[in-house]
């Protein structure tokens, strides 16, 4: 029996694979590694690089190397879930970092993984191995354990049966232990993660919902393990998501989100 042909990709396969090739781990690549990477022939990588470039979805460095370019992320800041989350979420979360000087995170879950969609950060602020647009796994984080809690039963179910990226020593990987934590932070409506991502750094996470009551996000604070009782963030954190869930609720919410964050920057002015 003859061999299954795979379809060539069309021009707009093409296209996106280029793109495609770029993350995190490896944002800054050579024509051979996108090549590779997209699985084009060099000469077919040159030609759409080279459109990429022009358009300006992609531009080449002085050391030769192509990087993700200013338009496509212009163009990825119209992604109405993301717009729309930042918006509502900014007064609450610029309130929550003033309150900590602690990193605060703002993520939607991808499948069964998170996507990072804003942060906020100081000088003195817990290094994190996080960033705005980075994909993590749900178990390890406090807001990937709000997000997986109340995800759809057929997501919990593929994400317990792993196999779980392991940080640290102290990263979950025991399903039985995380239905249980799951189970908590529905009932709390707050997750923590204690050195599971790096052993120095403590998360807490809360949930965001929509007007229908859903959730489509998490917010989170990080800080130095150790530093401060998580009891202590929990209430900072859920207030916080609970602030952006009015916002997102209609127009008459966002104005008073707006009116919030108006008197609250009073209020620091004139302590």
């Amino acid at each position: 029996m003859p061999a299954r042909r795979h379809a060539a990709p069309t021009a707009a396969g093409k296209v996106l694979g280029v793109i495609g090739a770029f993350t995190t781990d490896a944002d800054a690549l050579t024509l051979s590694a996108i090549a590779r990477k997209a699985g084009l022939a060099l000469s077919t990588a040159h030609r759409v690089v080279a459109e990429a470039v022009a358009w300006g979805a992609l531009e080449r460095g002085s050391d030769g190397r192509y990087r993700i370019g200013l338009r496509l992320y212009e163009v990825g800041a119209l992604a109405p879930r993301g717009v729309a989350l930042r918006d509502a979420a900014m007064p609450f979360m610029e309130d929550l970092y003033e309150v900590t000087h602690e990193v605060v995170q703002l993520a939607v879950r991808e499948g069964t993984e998170l996507v990072f969609i804003e942060r906020l950060a100081g000088r003195t602020s817990v290094g994190v191995h996080t960033r705005v647009g980075m994909r993590f796994p749900l178990p390890a984080s406090g807001a990937g354990l709000v997000l997986l809690a109340f995800a759809p039963n057929d997501v919990q179910e593929t994400v317990l049966a792993g196999p779980f990226e392991r940080f640290t020593d102290k990263t979950l990987t025991d399903p039985v232990r995380l239905r249980a934590i799951l189970a908590e932070a529905r009932r709390q409506e707050i997750a923590v993660s204690d050195g599971q991502v790096t052993l120095d750094s403590l998360s807490v996470g809360a949930p965001v919902r929509d007007a229908s009551g859903t959730v489509v996000a998490a917010v989170s604070v990080v800080v130095h393990a150790g530093s401060v009782d998580p009891a202590f963030l929990a209430p900072l954190v859920r207030t916080a998501a609970r602030g952006i869930s009015r916002s997102l609720a209609g127009p008459s919410a966002l104005r008073e989100a707006t009116a919030y964050q108006t008197s609250s920057r009073a209020r620091r002015e004139s302590s």
